[in-house]
């Protein structure tokens, strides 16, 4: 068996109530869980205090907490994505508030995450995530699956329902746009 029919499969089957299916699914999603996590906090000030691991278990909770269906395994590990973009967007949020003004350190973005930007502020990108999604929320989505849930482009495509094509052209699409958005942000402060 595929061992992604068999992910969903067990998804399929906590979602229905079986928690024997639960304890089959973790060992299978919590590696590839971790490095969706390890890459949103490549991208995260040294010294963040979340950890992989807290990342991951926090997203967890809060999906099981949830009444959202899995239909297949690219699709839980694109909300888990989302997710985890959430709660690390909610913590620099709650941060600058805590500083009232003085500013959260800016986040370091790897692996040429967004063209031409070499750190923004975690709030700062998902805020430009929020508009890009506004304006077209697939080019939001390819970015977030690919780059930060860590997804190939042939994942992405599935999960999306698009094609692979379609993922690198929007994909090329949106890193411009993105490129573009924070560069301006950073001008008009």
């Amino acid at each position: 068996m595929n061992p992604g029919s068999n992910v969903t499969a067990l998804l399929r089957d906590w979602r229905a109530g079986d928690s024997d299916a639960l304890a089959q699914l973790t060992p299978l999603i919590y590696e590839d869980l971790r490095q969706i996590a390890a890459g949103y906090l490549r991208s995260e000030r040294p010294g963040h205090t979340l950890q992989a691991t807290a990342l991951v278990n926090e997203a967890f909770v809060r999906m099981a907490d949830s009444d959202i269906p899995f239909n297949d395994r690219a699709h839980f590990f694109a909300l888990a994505a989302r997710m985890m973009r959430r709660i690390l967007t909610d913590y620099g949020r709650g941060r600058m508030s805590q500083k009232r003004g003085s500013g959260v350190p800016a986040v370091t973005l790897q692996e040429e995450r967004v063209s031409g930007s070499a750190s923004v502020d975690i709030v700062e990108l998902d805020d430009a995530l929020e508009k890009l999604a506004a304006l077209d929320a697939r080019k939001s989505d390819i970015l977030v699956l690919h780059y930060f849930g860590g997804m190939t482009y042939d994942e992405t495509a599935e999960a999306l329902n698009i094609s692979a094509a379609t993922v690198d052209r929007d994909l090329r699409l949106a890193k411009a746009w993105l490129g573009n958005e924070l560069r301006d942000d950073r001008t008009r402060t």
